[in-house]
């Protein structure tokens, strides 16, 4: 009776888990609900609407300048338009402003744009499904391209949203005029997306009083809302005070997105203690001759003036995988800008070691200086909490990645030395219509209608780093890392907008802002190592200039590309999509084609870039123990207040659960991280000096004898299955892995000294324990004393082998090594067993 219900049970058992795959599988799926788009919502505000703004600008120049020497308007051209030159990348470019006396001849006007030199980087774009419901779902994806043939990165630029009102500014500009056509610009670096064609320098006073203006129907908080109209005072460059011109400027109230969070607001913009140093404000008149503000900017944040200088490499660590985003939300509205080095402070006073930290942060005469007043940028922000926050889905906030350059220049209104930022953003179609590709700081984080400076906390880390700041000249042959990680970011930026020919760029495991921002990181070491090992003068002239400082530069250069290599591929095996991206780019691949790597196995091999947190701080951490200096700008909901929202910090995976968190980052990058030849090395010498200690001490004691192994060969096998690797492999990862900080963490050594305190102290516990409970045949053995100072002693090279390589396997080899040593060649066998068929026990 028992057997025939065990059967049916079996039946049924398979028959209702086949039934319910079949369900998952083939139910019909809910389509999904029609959303419109923030940016949608946003454009029915005439203030968003380019025409809100005439062409012809008076503003005086002594209070504002042109955010750019070219700046203008793309727009896309028609189809029948593009006929007239079908195979060159195009778009229409109306001039806000150009340079000297060309504003007056090109102002107002409308151009062709193109490249100086053809772009190859075409594609036909064809909307697919997965893009049709994507849009559906309220994602701005570039309408007007589709069914389109040959799109290049211009029209894939101008043509991302429905509208035209993509403003850029534009560098290394030639100008073609042809009597009988319009005039032709010619560019060969991509358009920056910049927000406004004027700024400013000014504080806020306050509302507007003097006037009777309609106050916004909907804003942040409780009624009434806020005037627009704000007083604002100039900066007076004479007395370097915010005592220049009064006036009197909007400030638009953006209407609520879909999920009723307001972009910005300027409720109590004046009381902001960001602003005690001023605000630019980027925009344009109106009508009416009304400044209206489309974006802001906190002199603060720019200046070479940090609040805080952390000295030291464990002080650094700490501040990067902990300070830096500690107590978020209780920061709301506030910003920090800290001077990390990891060198020691060593003698003299901190102050003074400060100070001169601080000037080393020079201007360039020229982008090629010596000083390298250019700098790599790591970007992230983080989520939205608070009464209209977002949902959090597994414990992680994800935050977003990007790249970027800080330049170090003189603002022209202050004469001070600032950063001026512009982001490489690889960034996948989305609500609010943000465009991959190059931005100014102003666009992407400042700007009023879609601009995250009021909603989101910020972190930029830009890193000082010779190694891959300043230009390698070998003997008159250039190699220029961030040029090449600037190209390659682009490339990528570019791919994004037209999704690879799809018309879409989805958030993946294996494809997002991170991963393929990191993608383009990993093409550049590739292609500078080709480059370099392809051309043999400059292996003869390295050779020839040992001591220059340039060969010693490059040397740290190759060092840190391998540091970052491991960072981004972490099981040591380079993805296929990324092998063939690479090939694509150095011209040698089969097919010139782009591909995407969109499963499960990509991500896992590129695991350390999935999560935009971790990627930052393990990125920083690299760069610090490079010996670069990381200078932090953070901003927490920054500008007006908007009390229905607080500030979420980004998180590590399953990051708002710290102990299952942690858990899982150990295992993972234990277990993920293989030694190399000098992590073997570190083994070998390990295990020697293990047992020129252990070995005499137990030969005298009468523990260990020397013996043969007993039984015939599977059933040695079996033994070491169940009584070697199961066991060995746990512990490691018990008592190692989990209990000890992973070494790419940072911990301090207090931290450590701790964690190596308790686990020593309960993995000596746990085998009296096991013997007692789980594993008989361990009585009396591993009660004997001596049994266990050899455990202590094998506890004590394990942590130091693991700790010196961060890989579970060398650990688990040492240990494993040691115990078949014991059990097979010193007695273990004989203490643990008195008849071989005894293997068979349960441990």
């Amino acid at each position: 009776m028992i057997d025939r219900c065990k059967l049916y049970f079996r039946r049924w058992s398979g028959v209702l888990l086949i039934s319910a795959i079949a369900l998952i599988l083939f139910y019909p799926k809910p389509q999904p609900v029609d959303r419109p788009s923030n940016y949608f919502l946003s454009s029915q505000a005439a203030f968003n609407q380019p025409s809100y703004y005439p062409l012809t600008q008076n503003v005086a120049s002594n209070l504002y300048l042109p955010t750019g020497n070219w700046t203008g308007r793309l727009i896309l051209p028609t189809p029948e338009q593009m006929q007239e030159f079908p195979a060159e990348d195009w778009v229409w470019f109306e001039v806000y402003h150009a340079p000297g006396n060309i504003t007056q001849n090109l102002s107002a006007k409308k151009v062709r744009l193109t490249w100086s030199k053809r772009s190859n980087l075409t594609t036909n774009i064809k909307f697919t499904d997965s893009t049709k419901n994507s849009k559906r779902q309220g994602n701005v994806h570039p309408d007007r391209l589709n069914n389109r043939l040959q799109v290049g990165p211009l029209q894939s630029l101008a043509g991302a949203r429905p509208n035209d009102d993509v403003t850029v500014s534009l560098s290394s500009v030639s100008i073609e005029s042809k009597s009988d056509k319009f005039p032709i610009l010619r560019t060969d670096s991509e358009p920056v997306q910049i927000a406004g064609r004027f700024y400013g320098l000014v504080a806020f006073i306050g509302p507007e009083t003097g006037k009777n203006q309609a106050l916004p129907k909907v804003c942040p908080g409780t009624a009434p809302c806020p005037s627009e109209y704000l007083r604002v005072r100039h900066y007076n460059p004479v007395s370097k005070q915010f005592d220049g011109t009064e006036e009197t400027v909007r400030f638009p109230q953006q209407p609520p997105k879909r999920d009723g969070v307001f972009s910005s607001t300027p409720r109590q913009l004046e009381k902001s203690p960001v602003g005690k140093a001023g605000w630019y404000i980027y925009g344009a008149k109106d009508a009416a001759g009304i400044f209206t503000v489309q974006a802001i900017k906190p002199r603060s944040l720019f200046q070479l003036q940090p609040q805080q200088v952390i000295i030291g490499n464990h002080n650094g660590l700490s501040y990067i995988k902990v300070k830096n985003w500690q107590n978020t939300e209780s920061r709301k509205g506030t910003a920090q800008t800290v001077l990390v080095d990891g060198k020691e402070q060593g003698k003299g006073n901190k102050d003074e070691r400060s100070r001169n930290l601080v000037s080393e942060w020079k201007e360039g005469d020229s982008l090629r200086d010596s000083y390298g007043s250019r700098a790599l940028l790591i970007h992230l922000f983080g989520g939205i909490g608070g009464k209209q926050g977002e949902s959090v889905t597994a414990g992680t906030v994800t935050g977003h990645f990007a790249y970027g350059i800080a330049t170090i220049v003189r603002d022209p209104f202050t004469q001070e030395l600032q950063f001026d930022i512009e982001y490489e953003q690889i960034y996948a179609n989305n609500p609010e219509a943000i465009i991959a590709g190059k931005t100014t700081w102003a666009n992407y984080v400042g700007n009023l209608q879609r601009g995250w400076l009021g909603t989101r906390p910020i972190s930029d880390v830009i890193i000082k780093l010779d190694a891959i700041s300043r230009d390698y000249n070998f003997g008159g042959i250039v190699v220029s890392p961030l040029d090449e990680l600037l190209e390659k970011l682009q490339t990528m930026a570019a791919r994004y907008r037209t999704g690879d020919g799809t018309g879409s760029a989805a958030v993946t495991p294996a494809t997002s802002c991170v991963q393929d921002s990191n993608q383009a990181l990993y093409l550049t070491i590739e292609s500078i190592t080709k480059k370099v090992n392809s051309n043999p003068a400059i292996y003869d002239w390295m050779q020839a200039h040992p001591q220059d400082s340039e060969t010693v530069r490059f040397q740290q250069l190759v060092a840190l590309g391998n540091a970052l290599k491991k960072q981004l591929i972490p099981l040591g095996i380079v993805r296929s999509d990324w092998q063939q991206n690479a090939k694509v780019l150095s011209g040698t691949g089969e097919e010139h084609k782009f591909i995407i790597g969109n499963n499960v196995f990509a991500a896992l091999m590129s695991w350390r870039t999935i999560i935009p947190r971790g990627a930052q701080d393990e990125l920083s951490r690299i760069f610090l123990k490079a010996g670069a200096q990381l200078w932090f700008i953070r901003t927490n909901q920054v500008g007006g207040w908007n009390p229905d929202i607080a500030p979420v910090a980004p998180t590590v995976l399953l990051g708002q659960f710290p102990i299952l968190s942690s858990l899982v980052f150990r295992s993972f990058a234990g277990f993920t991280t293989f030694p190399d030849a000098s992590g073997w090395s570190i083994v070998l010498w390990t295990l020697l000096v293990y047992g020129a200690i252990t070995i005499p001490l137990g030969v005298s004691s009468g523990f260990l004898q020397a013996s043969t192994p007993i039984g015939n060969l599977w059933s040695l096998l079996f033994m070491a299955i169940k009584v070697l690797i199961i066991p060995v492999f746990i512990e490691e990862w018990l008592f190692r892995v989990v209990l000890l900080p992973h070494p790419t963490e940072g911990s301090t050594l207090t931290a450590w000294m701790l964690s190596i305190g308790l686990s020593l102290l309960l993995y000596v516990v746990y085998h009296p324990l096991r013997a007692i409970g789980l594993f008989p045949q361990g009585y009396p053995t591993f009660c004997q004393p001596i049994f266990l100072i050899f455990t202590g002693f094998l506890g004590v090279a394990c942590t130091f082998v693991y700790a010196l390589t961060g890989s579970a396997w060398a650990a688990i080899f040492m240990h494993g090594m040691v115990a078949a040593i014991w059990l097979f060649g010193l007695g273990g066998q004989r203490q643990l067993f008195d008849k071989i068929s005894r293997v068979s026990l349960s441990l």
